[in-house]
């Protein structure tokens, strides 16, 4: 929530560098929506001037001294929750500050120079923008080390394993599910519990290359299924999962030999590449009323469309409420567009995939 003496956004940055500090601070004061209210050298100094001047959003470097942004994390959410924007460029420390709590990420430069400083300032900005709106829960600590967690979610042993009774031809059904900011934590408490012969699964997350790839497998560690980085040609099977690549748009297509799926370049749509409305527009005309999609958290309006078009060719479409929600705004104009025929929390959307395909005839 933004200040409302200002209606601008309150900004703390943590970084050890002076430089990346005061390099932050000059580029984000052009921004009229933003305001700078302080800056922190390391987690402890973040951890005082977080309680002191309360910001609405930080940006945390996760490489520092004495504590490092992950661990740091893990102290902060359970008692002080705020939207954190992680500034990196390593992936695996990304996928850990997510984990950990933070709700969205942005490289550090790879293009040394004026004009890779520009694009790291742009985006960084817009995701500072999207972290004002995220919805941060207090959480528990994080499971274990190197393992996905979720907040909206209840621990696995609160309820029983889910169970699909039944088995499915060539022509199963396709399960596609799209997700923004919020969704590297909704996908996985997704599909974390889906039982090994749940048939094949088309995701797109908006990540990314490398990271997307890294999240893959990740999730092939935790799920029952397993799971991968879309390749061009990769079949949709049971028991298993498809990850859309960074700037490959994911589509379904169809062989005599069944599902299958192309990943290809080409130029944003909905402003994302991978697009959660190429993955649903494919899903729509080729597997038709064969399919069930999903709309998780993430700002913007991506896959609305796309999920309408697949209900209107037949298809069971879900979204998630706004109540787990990280942000409520893909599936909110999916929901208001008529795309998404019912909503659930986050928790109950694994078993409701499962209880639709143990109904179909």
């Amino acid at each position: 929530m933004t200040n409302a003496r200002t209606d601008k956004i309150r900004l703390l940055i943590v970084d050890d560098s002076v430089f990346f500090r005061k390099a932050l601070t000059e580029a984000l004061a052009s921004d009229p929506r933003i305001q700078v209210i302080g800056s922190a050298v390391d987690a402890m100094d973040a951890m005082e001037k977080i309680k002191a001047l309360k910001p609405d959003v930080a940006t945390l470097d996760v490489e520092m001294p004495k504590l490092n942004g992950i661990d740091f994390l893990k102290q902060l959410m359970p008692v002080n929750p705020l939207p954190v924007v992680v500034v990196s460029s390593a992936p695996i420390r990304v996928l850990d500050a997510l984990s950990a709590g933070a709700v969205e990420f942005v490289r550090k430069p790879e293009i040394k120079g004026p004009d890779g400083m520009r694009r790291f300032m742009s985006e960084l900005t817009v995701k500072i923008h999207i972290a004002a709106a995220a919805k941060v829960a207090r959480r528990g600590p994080v499971r274990s080390p190197g393992v996905l967690s979720s907040p909206a979610a209840a621990p696995a042993a609160a309820h029983p394993p889910l169970t699909l009774r039944r088995s499915f031809g060539t022509d199963a059904p396709i399960i596609a599910i799209g997700a923004s900011t919020g969704g590297t934590e909704a996908i996985l408490e997704v599909v974390r519990d889906l039982p090994a012969n749940t048939p094949g699964v088309v995701i797109v997350q908006h990540m990314p290359p490398v990271f997307t790839k890294m999240y893959a497998q990740r999730l092939d560690r935790i799920c029952k299924m397993s799971v991968k980085e879309a390749e061009p040609g990769d079949r949709v099977e049971q028991g298993k999962i498809i990850i859309g690549a960074g700037e490959y748009h994911l589509r379904l297509a169809k062989d005599a030999k069944g599902y299958y799926v192309r990943s290809e370049q080409g130029p944003k749509v909905s402003g994302h590449c991978p697009s959660v409305d190429v993955l649903f527009d494919s899903v729509a005309e080729i597997a038709k009323g064969n399919a069930m999609g999903v709309i998780l958290t993430g700002m913007g309006a991506d896959g609305a469309k796309g999920l309408l078009k697949m209900r209107q060719a037949g298809a069971y479409t879900v979204g998630q409420d706004k109540e787990t929600c990280v942000v409520y705004g893909m599936p909110m104009v999916a929901f208001n567009n008529g795309a998404v025929q019912k909503q659930f929390p986050l928790g109950e959307i694994g078993a409701e995939i499962v209880r639709h395909l143990s109904m179909r005839k």
